[in-house]
């Protein structure tokens, strides 16, 4: 056997192995289903990013409604390129009407990640219209945004967080190398086998995360979720997170209720357990600062299969599942914010509950 033939035949092994660990006969048809569907996301993200040019970037759209990949947020626009830190590139955009923008450098693997350089909108130079430009990677330039690069192979994120992402107007970006490359080699047999060995490794380690994930938390409770920050599994460094878990009758609610506290922008967003965020496009499954009901600075989300007839609800749609997760994101709160209180009861009496 050929050395591509192997790493082929490791990447289809690898395929049926994650198939076999999501075959759980514990789990309802629809769970079932549910799983392989997250399972094929994640396939479809990480061949949409297979095939990387360092020398000549591309700002790709990440974690769209077709390729959900562990914990994607649809309140949030990202866009990822994956550069050298020996370049030097020039990234424009425009944010639109996002509520905050950040630019952050990666490096390191997928496994143990850092961010190594970031700029936010506060720091952006732009011109009358709101377009910014900055140069990243390279020498520092005498004027305008600059962003440096680390060492060797990394990866380059671009963020726009939105309080209404329906309504609002949409951002672009794009990236661009400031010394036209040399056109690389049509291919390299070795690069290209290491690639499709590394697609194999990563799709059939994703029910395994699925899995210890879904155990983590003690269900119908929020803690907070010191694992994922400064920048961890490429989040964003200044965010504070919250992670609970629900699971439920059909006719019960689980009311989350707790204080905000000042910061750029947070959101609250319901997942699967398979970490995939639920429809977006069709339900109600997140709410921002932008869009929930305070009181004197409270929230009071209530996660239920159906619309409590409670005036001022701020609902969110669990879909029917039984169980599932919720993420709370503070993005540079002033300080951590308290954790909720949460209940359960039955839907039908949450008015009186309240």
């Amino acid at each position: 056997m050929t050395p591509e033939a192997r790493a082929w035949a490791e990447l289809v092994d690898a395929l049926a192995a994650a198939g076999r660990h999501l075959d759980d006969a514990g789990l309802s048809e629809d769970e079932r289903a549910d799983g392989y569907r997250a399972l094929l996301r994640g396939l479809h993200h990480q061949l949409a990013r297979f095939e990387a040019d360092r020398e000549r970037p591309e700002l790709v759209p990440f974690n769209g409604w077709r390729q959900k990949f562990f914990m994607d947020n649809p309140d949030t626009r990202y866009w990822v390129a994956d550069v050298r830190g020996d370049r030097q590139y020039r990234v424009t955009g425009h944010a639109g009407d996002a509520v905050y923008t950040s630019i952050t450098a990666y490096t390191g693997s997928s496994g143990e990640t850092a961010a190594a350089a970031r700029i936010d909108g506060d720091q952006l130079s732009t011109d009358s219209s709101g377009e910014f430009s900055l140069l990243v990677g390279g020498e520092r330039p005498r004027t305008g945004s600059w962003l440096p690069l680390p060492e060797g192979n990394g990866q380059l994120w671009v963020r726009h967080f939105h309080d209404d992402v329906t309504a609002d107007r949409h951002g672009w970006c794009a990236i661009e190398p400031i010394t036209p490359p040399q056109a690389p080699p049509p291919i390299e047999a070795a690069r290209f086998r290491h690639r499709l060995q590394r697609l194999g490794k990563t799709v059939q380690m994703m029910p395994a995360v699925f899995a210890a994930v879904d155990g983590q938390v003690e269900p119908n409770t929020v803690h907070h979720w010191a694992e994922m920050t400064g920048g961890a599994a490429y989040t964003e460094p200044g965010i504070h997170y919250q992670r609970g878990a629900w699971r439920l009758d059909p006719d019960q609610a689980l009311v989350i209720e707790g204080e905000t506290v000042p910061c750029r922008h947070w959101n609250a967003l319901l997942y699967s357990r398979y970490l995939n965020s639920l429809d977006y496009r069709h339900r109600t499954v997140s709410r921002t600062g932008g869009n929930a009901t305070l009181r004197d600075g409270r929230y009071r989300l209530v996660l239920a299969a159906r619309r409590p007839d409670v005036p001022g609800c701020d609902w969110l749609d669990t879909e029917g599942r039984p169980s599932g997760l919720i993420v709370l994101r503070w993005l540079q709160p002033e300080h951590p914010p308290p954790l909720p209180r949460v209940r359960t009861c039955r839907i039908d009496q949450l008015d009186n509950d309240s």
